[in-house]
């Protein structure tokens, strides 16, 4: 089956517990095979909101991507998600980071899919468990292993800013 490596994010008390259950209902697109230390983050450009729990998963999957997707955006509206602002708070965000080594651009009038999400690289919430849970795993579009791309995006950011919770 497909590999899927999924980010999950909340802000909205108690996130923990909106991740837990997040994962959980993963179960209705696949098989959560692994998921990485739990990293709590200061919000990005709305700040005036309370620090993000993240994490990342691997996901064995039957759902191709654009179905996957549908799902994921169909979970979140089960586990409580309400519209929002772009980066605003989340009861829970579940985002495709990548799909084997699948590179896809997919519009349709409701969802995008863009594959590997592309502003992975530019996120340290991300990318700190992702270089846990899958460090020598390579970028398919950028060809660099998760772990470089962590380390350089910290050598222009200067110091962490998450940390494991």
């Amino acid at each position: 089956m497909p590999r899927a490596i999924i980010a999950l994010g909340s802000n909205i008390a108690p996130a923990k517990e909106h991740i837990d259950r997040a994962i959980k209902a993963l179960s209705a697109a696949g098989t959560v095979k692994e998921v990485a230390p739990y990293i709590i983050s200061k919000p990005e450009g709305y700040s005036h909101q309370e620090d993000f729990i993240n994490t990342v998963l691997i996901l064995s999957t039957p759902f191709q991507p654009m179905p996957l997707l549908k799902k994921l955006k169909s979970l979140e509206k089960e586990l409580g998600r309400k519209p929002s602002f772009t980066n605003g708070p989340r009861v829970i965000d579940l985002d495709i980071l990548f799909y084997d080594d699948l590179v896809l651009f997919e519009d349709d009038p409701q969802y995008h899919l863009f594959l590997p999400h592309p502003r992975l690289h530019e996120r340290e919430f991300v990318l700190k468990p992702l270089s846990y849970l899958l460090p020598d795993y390579v970028h398919p579009k950028l060809g660099k292993p998760v772990y470089r791309l962590y380390r350089e995006l910290m050598k222009k950011k200067g110091a962490p800013t998450c940390r494991i919770l």
